[in-house]
Order: structure tokens, then C-alpha cells, then sequence
């Protein structure tokens, strides 16, 4: 059965689980966790990401981001690429280090966030990489330390965080501490890594009186909400595919699309193609590949060929192609065509 795209939106939240291939350690030491931690520091604040929720086991890690100026997929390939390449080059290795696709699943805010929070800092404890809650506030590899303020993170949002649980800084330290702790009891919750249209709808219990009670439900395993939220992601999501389809049918191409900036910005096509570093064609390429990228569908790669520049370049172009066509209103597709 081939994969689901993944699906994603501007302020979107993600619960990503990353895992070495065959269960292998993807960090063998404390350096190869620094690594990873400095390339996520990078990646958060450049892309306008909120990273709420971190932690670093041997052979696996959890985020719990919201989406910023860029996908999620594209933060996350940037930074697993960079730091698969890292880790093969540092223990002289080859081939994958990270199993198959790491997993996204798009959440609902209300009620969740707290809840994944929770269950992602108490990762370390429940593997046993910590002893008690004490160690735990202290355990550097992990965001639950920063939200104790004994480690520091810059990139990590706490001020949301302590925001669910008061407007005052020690008292919602305090809450929140309290809040994992009380979550210690509770075990593992498989809703917030799997479960499709069980996790969807809140568990056996519930799906099973909603189906007798004639109730027609929406589930889908890339998503962790109620039935209502469901059916509203995947109508976005459709709404997207729709426009990449539209696009494609009159005949939006890469090339059709060069020749759009260059009406747009009032240049040569050659100018929007030809290399350089110049204002002019910063923005035409900033332009191009946020268009091909973004609303094309078209990979990094892939443009990156065509510009004869590197994928990191092209994710950065587009990044700073969004905020072009956020400020400028331009379109892509001409009114008339």
C-alpha cells in the first residue's frame, strides 16, 4: 500500500518521532546529541518553527513542533540529512541511519498539547536514562530541563508552554512540574503515536458507543484529533492537491512558472535563471522556488538541479520567497489565464 503524503499547514503542530533503522542508536555519545541539538538550535529560529517539547533517547528522538515559515518536511530533511551525513562521516559507516520515514502526526491543539508535552519529557524517565523526577529536571537531553530552567535552550518556546498553565512564571514552573509528575502513573499512550481512527475518536470505548449510536466518524492515522478537526485538515489538504492539479492542468511547469516571476518582477527570463547575487535575481530566485516548492510540489532536489544550486539554498530561497509573496501579493496564477 503505498504512504500518505504528509499533510501540514502554516502553524500546524507536529508530533515527530524519529527512530534509527533496526533500532540502532542514532546518538552514541553526549557530542553526537550536542550535534543534533546545535543543527535543530540553527533550523528553529532561521524558519520561524516553535520546537515545545524535545527528547533525545539512544535510538530514537520526539519534537513536538508547530509549522513556520517553512514545512515541517523540509526543516526535517534539512536536519536529518545534515546530521546522517555528520554521523556516517564520524564512525566511518554507510547507508541509512534513520528508519524509513521518521513519522508526523498533525495534532489539535485543544486538547492535546499539554498531554504531548508531558508525554515527550517523560520519554527518558519511563526509558530508564533517569532514575526519579529529580534527575529528570536536570537530564540535559531533554526540554523538560529547560522548562525547570536548569539547562538552556534559546530555540525553545517555554513561554507558550508555561502560558497553559499560568501567566506567572515560578507558579506555572511549579504547575507544570506537578503535571509531569502526576503523568508518571498513567503509563504509555499509544494515541499519541498510533492509532488511526481510534485515536481520533478517544479510544475502543468511545468508537464503539459512536458507531452504535448510528455516528458517522472521520479517522486518519496521520492525525491526532477529534472527528471534527479531521475532517477539517483533510479538507485543507484536499483543498492544496486541488490547487496543485489546477496549476498542473494549464500547464504550470517549472519553465511556465520562470517566465511568471519574470512578468511579475518586469525582468528577462534569463535574469530570473542566471546566477548571482545581485537584489534583483536574489528575489526572482526567491520567488521561483518558493513557487515550484510550495505550490508545484516540485523537491528541493529537484529544483536545486535546475538552478544548479544546493537543496539548503533552494529551502532558504523559498523561505525568504514566502515572505515575498506574503508582503507583495503576488500570484502565481495570472488572473486571466
Amino acid at each position: 500500500m503505498p504512504r500518505k503524503a504528509r499533510i501540514d499547514t502554516s502553524g500546524a503542530l507536529h508530533h515527530i518521532i524519529i527512530r534509527g533503522i533496526e533500532r540502532n542508536k542514532i546518538f552514541r555519545s553526549d557530542y553526537d546529541r550536542q550535534d543534533f541539538l546545535n543543527r535543530l538550535g540553527k533550523l528553529i529560529p532561521e524558519t520561524q518553527t516553535d520546537c515545545f517539547a524535545w527528547a533525545l533517547l539512544p535510538n530514537h528522538a520526539h519534537l513536538l513542533l508547530r509549522t513556520g515559515l517553512i514545512p515541517v518536511a523540509v526543516l526535517m530533511s534539512r536536519l536529518l540529512t545534515g546530521y546522517a551525513m555528520w554521523f556516517n562521516k564520524k564512525y566511518q559507516r554507510h547507508g541509512q541511519l534513520f528508519q524509513n520515514r521518521y513519522k508526523s502526526i498533525l495534532c489539535q491543539e485543544e486538547p492535546y498539547i499539554k498531554e504531548l508535552v508531558r508525554y515527550i519529557h517523560l520519554n527518558p524517565l519511563r526509558a530508564g536514562l533517569v532514575e526519579d523526577m529529580t534527575t529528570l529536571d536536570k537530564y540535559p537531553w531533554c526540554g523538560h530541563s529547560v522548562l525547570m530552567n536548569e539547562t538552556k535552550q534559546a530555540w525553545q518556546n517555554v513561554d507558550y508552554v508555561y502560558e497553559l498553565f499560568s501567566e506567572q512564571g515560578r507558579l506555572a514552573r511549579a504547575r507544570y512540574r506537578i503535571f509531569v509528575e502526576n503523568g508518571i502513573a498513567d503509563g504509555r499512550h499509544s494515541a499519541f503515536t498510533g492509532g488511526g481512527l481510534l485515536r481520533s475518536n478517544g479510544g475502543w470505548t468511545a468508537l464503539k458507543g459512536l458507531r452504535k449510536a448510528g455516528v458517522r466518524i472521520k479517522g486518519d492515522e496521520r492525525i491526532l484529533g477529534d472527528s471534527d478537526f479531521v475532517k477539517k485538515v483533510l479538507k485543507a489538504a484536499e483543498e492544496e492537491f486541488e490547487e496543485k492539479y489546477e496549476l498542473q492542468a494549464k500547464g504550470y511547469n517549472f519553465e511556465r512558472t520562470a517566465r511568471r516571476v519574470a512578468e511579475v518582477l518586469d525582468m528577462d527570463l534569463a535574469q530570473v535563471m542566471a546566477p548571482g547575487k545581485s537584489p534583483q535575481t536574489v528575489k526572482a530566485r526567491s520567488l521561483l522556488c518558493f513557487w515550484a516548492h510550495r505550490k508545484l510540489g516540485m523537491t528541493t532536489i529537484e529544483i536545486g538541479r535546475r538552478l544548479n544550486i544546493s537543496q539548503s539554498a533552494v529551502s532558504r530561497s523559498s523561505t525568504r520567497g514566502q515572505k515575498i509573496v506574503q508582503e507583495e501579493c503576488f500570484e502565481l496564477m495570472a488572473q486571466n489565464a
